[in-house]
């Protein structure tokens, strides 16, 4: 009867007491990592109170744009934010990471851009996450620059699409993504057209503070040319390694040059998100407790909280065009 009435030890208590010496490093890790997940299960996500429209971008490759797309529209997603991420890019993983059905011949952005048929009938349910719609993209979108080229309107396709769809639909978006192929052609111009916000993840490498150069140049140009009101909003280093020297001077680095745009929160290069789109899932689905899926979700927790910052600064832009 003794036993019955002893209070029941907490998962957090536990850690604790096992590792309250504070002798294992690996200990500490488990508290930290504990510790995190905890306050996001306490955390609310503020909406945003416009739609905000994010591309997100980076001519170099491997840097993990299509992996922040995916898993910080699906954190969003799962803290109660309506999201439609759309998929810009040939090669189609943000759809298989999102579990969204691709082949050749599916309905995919490529109808959208040729304009056979709209975002409405094109999009996806994330299997995972009702909340979270996906606009895929299959190894037709590859021809599209091409195809497109002689069109009067060819850098405003994807806007025009997505601002009626935003019109049309019955339900609100609080988010929309578009996920950019690693390059600097026609499909990267439509999405920076298409949208409000620019986010720039940068690997913690050297070369990566080359790009970013001229990525910025880029946006410059769209800006001047084509849509005055481009922001860019955000910065997010990725595949970040606290032991290294290296990672720890690009975060600094880029962190000096940005202050008011460079999330916080870094993103830890881990096998789980590495994992992940295999399974045809988001890390946050995958390995929902795992270092992977709470930086991520850190992450969209702080662009949630910037948001009336933001979306003051686009209204500002916007009286200035």
């Amino acid at each position: 009867m003794a036993d019955q009435d002893m209070p029941i030890e907490s998962a957090e208590d536990t850690i604790k007491r096992i590792f309250s010496s504070g002798d294992s490093t690996v200990g500490a890790e488990i508290t930290h990592e504990f510790n995190r997940y905890s306050r996001l299960q306490e955390a609310k996500f503020p909406k945003p109170a416009r739609t905000r429209l994010i591309a997100v971008a980076n001519q170099k490759g491997g840097v993990g744009k299509t992996t922040s797309t995916v898993n910080l529209a699906a954190a969003l997603a799962q803290n109660g934010a309506r999201v439609l991420v759309i998929d810009m890019d040939p090669q189609g993983n943000c759809s298989t990471a999102l579990g969204v059905r691709h082949e050749s011949g599916e309905p995919s952005v490529y109808d959208v851009l040729e304009g056979r048929m709209s975002i409405a009938e094109v999009k996806r349910q994330c299997p995972d996450l009702s909340s979270l719609d996906v606009v895929p993209a299959s190894i037709d979108l590859s021809g599209a620059e091409l195809e497109v080229a002689q069109f009067e309107n060819r850098n405003n396709l994807l806007n025009e699409a997505v601002q009626q769809f935003l019109r049309e639909s019955n339900e609100h978006f609080d988010y929309v993504f578009v996920d950019c192929p690693p390059s600097l052609g026609l499909l990267v111009i439509n999405a920076m057209c298409a949208v409000r916000e620019m986010l720039i993840p940068i690997q913690a490498e050297y070369y990566a503070l080359e790009g970013l150069g001229q990525l910025i140049n880029t946006i410059g140009l769209v800006q001047e040319h084509f849509n005055p009101i481009l922001t860019v909003s955000t910065m997010m280093v990725t595949m970040f390694d606290k032991r290294t020297l290296l990672s720890r001077e690009v975060y600094n680095e880029v962190k000096s040059h940005y202050p008011s745009i460079v999330l916080d929160t870094t993103i830890p290069r881990t096998v789980k998100i590495s994992e992940a789109p295999s399974f045809n899932k988001s890390v946050i689905s995958y390995d929902p407790r795992g270092m992977g899926a709470i930086a991520y979700s850190e992450a969209a927790l702080e662009i949630a909280r910037r948001s009336p910052v933001v979306l003051d600064a686009i209204a500002s832009r916007m009286k200035e065009a």
